[in-house]
């Protein structure tokens, strides 16, 4: 008699390659849509100067103190009119 453990483990794996093959077939599925001088072109038009800008790399702490900022400031802003009006 098999161990239940046994059973959920050849379901996971099973279900894992299915999901491998989806993927696989999904991938090759979107690369027969193009011809081989359209990947051509794709590729020659990817890698013209105009898509290699380089970027500074992403400040996470940067966003949030001017996310903060901005909320001090218009919290600020919205105090003032609240005092003018009232």
């Amino acid at each position: 008699m098999s161990n239940p453990t046994d059973i959920e483990t050849s379901q996971t794996a099973t279900e894992q390659s299915s999901a491998a093959d989806l993927l696989v077939k999904a991938q090759q599925a979107d690369q027969s849509k193009l011809s081989p001088e359209d990947l051509a072109r794709v590729q020659q038009y990817l890698s013209s100067p105009i898509h290699s800008v380089e970027r500074k790399p992403f400040k996470p702490w940067m966003m949030m103190m001017a996310l903060i900022a901005v909320v001090v400031v218009l919290g600020l802003l919205s105090q003032m009119i609240a005092w003018f009006v009232l």
